[in-house]
């Protein structure tokens, strides 16, 4: 018996199928038979990487046994979540659109809040590292930042909510990081976090469309949150597909891009390129929305704490966040100051305001 299954243009093209358009934001179904059901799991199982080889031999230098490490490459590893997501989306059904709010804002206005490194899910102790930090407070201040932050903003038409990466505190099961397996400190269970994750994820957009006439969101991927930015971004977007005023940028590579009149506004989160090496990067990335804007800004996190530096490509800000130290921070001695900022760029004119929201204000 046939059954249905959304499949990626290179996919149906393996079956032998015409190539059908996307339906909105997700790929078209195709009715696969049972034998290509079977072929369809294998073509969507990872590969796995020989990491070693290992030889158990006799005094006389016989071979005994033989066998193989394997491991998983990390693009192999977001390829599977990418895969699983895809299987997800099918079964979500689209949110009706938020009602489209009656009050017009200054057209040649955009408000973008700055969030990075909120580690949601990680805990802090006060007198280790002097604050606290936990799944509640980390819920309750993001809300009360936005709730602080849209009421302070210049009214206007459109907003953008860059999330700049680190947004969970670990990535899977292990509270560990992705990378180099180091432990972390933990509040919670992980399928706890992710729910509470998209729960005020949820409520933010919210506000913000209650708010503005359009809404641009970037999830950008940390190093922290390798997969847990695809998988929020992909069921984000299926989420929101029937909300036209809300933009979600899904693409894969962590370097991302808004333009709004003459202005280039480039996120990234700062893991792979830093303020000495990144305005390069984003050009030769977006060159034509590079070479049609007269004022561009670089925006990154990863650090925790606030630089600026202006090139000869751009002004560059690495920003600090709202999130206490952690023991690790704490020990190493490294500090500094917590607060989220609200830029405001005009059309014509670039940046023209901000507001800075410190802890202070939130606690």
């Amino acid at each position: 018996m046939a059954e249905r299954k959304r499949l990626k243009p290179e996919e149906a093209s393996f079956f032998g199928f015409s190539v059908k358009p996307k339906e909105g934001i997700r790929h078209p179904r195709y009715s696969l038979t049972k034998e290509q059901l079977q072929q369809l799991q294998e073509l969507r199982k990872p590969l796995l990487t020989v990491t070693g080889k290992s030889t158990l031999t006799d005094a006389e230098g016989n071979v005994i046994m033989e066998w193989t490490k394997e491991n998983l490459k990390e693009q192999d590893r977001l390829k599977a979540v990418q895969y699983a997501i895809e299987a997800l989306k099918e079964d979500i059904e689209p949110t009706k659109p938020i009602e489209r709010p009656k009050k017009q804002g200054n057209p040649n206005l955009i408000n973008q809040y700055t969030l990075t490194d909120y580690h949601l899910g990680m805990m802090a102790w006060h007198e280790e590292s002097g604050s606290d930090w936990d799944m509640k407070i980390a819920e309750d201040t993001l809300v009360n930042f936005f709730e602080i932050a849209i009421s302070h903003s210049p009214e206007c038409d459109e907003a953008i909510f860059s999330e700049l990466g680190d947004f969970l505190h670990w990535d899977g099961l292990d509270a560990v990081t992705p990378g180099n397996g180091h432990l972390l400190d933990a509040d919670t269970r992980f399928t706890k976090l992710v729910r509470v994750a998209i729960r005020v994820i949820r409520r933010v957009i919210t506000m913000l469309l209650e708010k503005y006439q359009k809404v641009h969101l970037i999830i950008a991927e940390g190093n922290h949150n390798l997969a847990s930015s695809v998988w929020m971004r992909e069921m984000l977007s299926s989420f929101y597909e029937n909300e036209p005023r809300l933009v979600i940028d899904t693409r894969p590579d962590p370097y991302y891009c808004i333009t709004f009149g003459k202005n280039c506004l480039f996120y990234h989160h700062g893991h792979k390129r830093g303020l000495n090496n990144i305005d390069s990067v984003f050009v030769s990335k977006f060159k034509k929305e590079f070479g049609e804007s007269d004022f561009v800004y670089g925006h990154i996190g990863h650090l925790h704490n606030l630089q600026v530096k202006e090139t000869n490509l751009m002004v560059l800000e690495q920003h600090r966040t709202l999130a206490a130290k952690d023991a690790y921070a704490s020990r190493g001695g490294w500090g500094s100051d917590r607060d989220a900022k609200v830029i405001t760029y005009h059309k014509d004119y670039g940046e023209v305001s901000r507001q800075t929201i410190n802890i202070k204000m939130l606690e």
